[in-house]
């Protein structure tokens, strides 16, 4: 495989010049947002490819736990501060969230798929749960944003229905049909091109670094597996933490705990 010199990042270097050029020519206003991203991408993967070296030399389960605790929180806390509305606990549930669908699904996929031994594989275990708590970062923040805001723009309908004697959860269905489906849809739209319009990361490296492609597709597909697993299982423990937050015992909705976020 082709090794990357820091020349050849300089000369990729120009293409972020040319989404720079695009946002100063349209006066989009991304001017700042391109090159604060830019400049944190490579600063981030810099440092994480500085840390996995010696994780992956040592290969001891102390420092893999680590990694995946500090992934999985920061993926957790990402996921809940995003969204026009937002609520207390937002962050917290968000956590949560993450936490659960990400572990479960990376613990299924790890030990009775993928048969990973030693349990703590670093080369293993960091990068397919950092796949998949990427990929559930996103489900939970699609989630949530659209909870919220079906919540706040369907205040009336909600206690209309309410009032009508309809049971919380009727009241709230429909938007937590809506919430689950737009969290799922874009692993949904991956998995349905994927092979034909995207070759995915983890089976373009393996292909790279001169795996077999048939063993390379594999991997891929248990991974899409995975990932699906955990947008759908994720969606649904985000529909019930809201539900919780916000109708009562008594069949009370409490809308007053939402907090626009301008």
């Amino acid at each position: 495989m082709y090794e990357v010199t820091w020349s050849d990042l300089g000369i990729a270097s120009v293409l972020v010049c040319l989404s720079v050029a695009v946002s100063l020519a349209l006066r989009l206003g991304l001017t700042r947002s391109i090159i604060v991203a830019a400049v944190r991408t490579v600063l981030q993967l810099s440092a994480i490819g500085l840390i996995l070296k010696h994780v992956f030399a040592a290969d001891h389960p102390a420092w893999v736990t680590v990694i995946v605790l500090v992934m999985t929180l920061t993926a957790g806390w990402s996921a809940g501060g995003r969204g026009r509305y937002r609520y207390a606990g937002m962050r917290q549930d968000a956590v949560l969230t993450v936490w659960v669908t990400s572990w479960l699904v990376a613990a299924i996929g790890f030990y009775a798929v993928l048969h990973v031994s030693p349990w703590y594989s670093p080369q293993y275990i960091i990068p397919i749960l950092g796949m998949i708590l990427g990929n559930t970062l996103t489900t939970v923040s699609l989630t949530f944003d659209r909870l919220t805001q079906a919540l706040a723009l369907q205040r009336g309908q909600i206690e209309m229905l309410l009032s009508l004697g309809a049971r919380p959860w009727e009241a709230f269905r429909d938007v937590a049909r809506q919430a689950v489906s737009a969290g799922m849809m874009p692993t949904l739209n991956s998995m349905s091109v994927v092979g034909i319009v995207s070759l995915p990361g983890m089976m373009t490296g393996q292909i790279l670094a001169g795996g077999a492609p048939e063993q390379a597709v594999r991997y891929q597909i248990v991974i899409m597996f995975f990932l699906c697993a955990a947008a759908a299982l994720s969606g649904v423990l985000a529909v019930w933490r809201v539900y919780r937050r916000f109708f009562d015992r008594h069949a009370c909705f409490n809308s007053t705990l939402l907090q626009r976020h301008d």
